[in-house]
């Protein structure tokens, strides 16, 4: 009796371990397999659940956001008490310092696992990947930080400096050089052709193309008044045409040509030393400045990059398209480095970086064209009665086209859009707006 019950306890316990306990853990296999499924389904590329991706910060520092995770089953509920494990997927070369905190954890009731990251001792670009069980391609996800060097507030000051002090001299060479090559051919045309006012405003277009610069074209005149070898009146034409002759500055700046930026410098340079004719030698000197204008562009573009993650700075840029804050900035900054020329290549520079927006543009500009009144003013403050006429003739003409167009802002955007190149209406990202705002900002 007692051998036939242990007969069948041991039949039980055969039957049990033979078929019930497997049958449980397959069972539970499968609920976890069903579960892992289910999440990397969730992760799945057209369903992710993430945020903290692309952030910038100074090496050495936390970055502002926690990277974040969320978990959902095929319904989007949240699914708590899942592991997440991040890590480190790359970092510069001999970059120390950089942490996770927490590295491993599960996820909240929201679905939601974080994770705080100190970038490392190194600047330059840093992988995390958040896993999430298993070793689907599906089942984690790619997050990039990038770190900036310690100093590079102090690098954008002196790249800054230095690029626009080389854009200052390429401007100032290439007007020498032309002017150099026109002689006094060009002071004779001005005498003799302006007293029509119809050829005065194409002498003006055509002198300031030649010059680069509305400004210096205006200091001209003032000094060929205070000299008498022309009259007031004459003036009037030359500087309307003035207004449009320094727009072609801002056309041949929009063109992308920094790249060849060093081959027109050695041209330039060859071209002025290896010649004797000194007519050569100042085309030479020409070609050499308008080679150290773009590769000045180049240097402040590089410098500037930065700035396109900094958002103190991307905040002042979007607070610009407020006319009367964008019109005082532009003018105030043209009077101090004295050419609007220069500071619409800068505004082009800004726009490549995708930095500005139209809207901010065009008041800016509108502020470079009153800005340039300035120095037309300081040339005839020790001239005489009729220079001085000029230099307020000059400011009224520039006011009264700010006066006009104040208003108009908006509309004018639409149509600066809409002739420019394609695309520019729907341009959202930084990349679409560097490759059409140049060409928007000339045009």
């Amino acid at each position: 009796m007692g051998r036939s019950k242990s007969l069948k306890f041991g039949v039980v316990i055969t039957f049990i371990i033979l078929f019930v306990y497997p049958a449980i853990i397959i069972a539970a296999n499968d609920s976890a397999a069903i579960r892992a499924k289910i999440i990397v389904k969730a992760y799945s590329k057209t369903n992710l659940h993430y945020s903290g991706d692309e952030q910038y910060t100074t090496t050495g520092k936390s970055v502002k956001s926690p990277l974040r995770v969320m978990i959902t089953d095929q319904n989007n509920h949240p699914v708590s008490d899942f592991p997440v494990k991040f890590r480190f997927l790359s970092f510069p070369d001999k970059a120390s310092g950089q942490t996770i905190e927490p590295a491993v954890q599960k996820t909240d009731s929201s679905g939601m696992a974080e994770a705080y990251v100190k970038l490392g001792s190194k600047a330059g670009e840093y992988e995390i990947s958040a896993n999430i069980n298993g070793n689907s391609d599906n089942s984690f996800v790619v997050f990039k930080l990038h770190a900036r060097k310690s100093n590079w507030v102090f690098i954008l000051i002196i790249g800054l400096i230095g690029g626009l002090g080389l854009f200052l001299m390429g401007m100032s060479m290439m007007s020498d050089g032309l002017q150099k090559s026109a002689g006094d051919r060009m002071r004779t045309v001005l005498s003799k052709l302006t007293y029509n006012k119809y050829i005065a405003l194409l002498v003006g277009t055509f002198v300031t193309m030649v010059i680069q610069s509305s400004s210096a074209t205006s200091v001209m005149l003032v000094s060929f008044v205070n000299s008498r070898l022309m009259r007031f009146r004459q003036t009037i034409g030359i500087f309307m045409g003035a207004a449009i002759g320094t727009t072609i500055t801002a056309q041949i700046i929009a063109f992308k040509i920094t790249d060849y930026a060093l081959l027109i410098i050695g041209i330039g340079f060859f071209t002025n030393i290896l010649f004797k004719s000194q007519s050569v030698k100042n085309a030479g000197e020409a070609i050499l400045g308008f080679g150290i204008l773009f590769f000045g562009m180049q240097v402040m573009s590089d410098a500037m990059y930065p700035l396109r993650t900094y958002e103190p700075f991307i905040k002042v840029l979007y607070e610009l398209e407020n006319p009367a804050l964008g019109i005082l900035a532009g003018a105030v900054l043209t009077a101090l480095i004295q050419s609007s020329s220069a500071f619409i290549g800068i505004m082009i520079i800004l726009a490549t970086q995708g930095l500005l927006t139209l809207p901010a543009a065009i008041p800016l500009l509108i502020g470079a064209n009153l800005g340039t009144t300035v120095t037309a003013t300081l040339a005839s403050m020790k001239g005489s009665r009729e220079s001085k006429q000029v230099a307020v003739a000059f400011t009224i003409f520039k006011a009264s086209g700010a006066l006009i167009l104040i208003w108009w802002i908006p509309g004018f955007v639409e149509l600066v859009q809409k002739t420019s190149p394609p695309g520019s209406l729907t341009a959202t990202s930084y990349d679409a707006i560097a490759q059409t705002l140049p060409r928007q900002i000339a045009n």
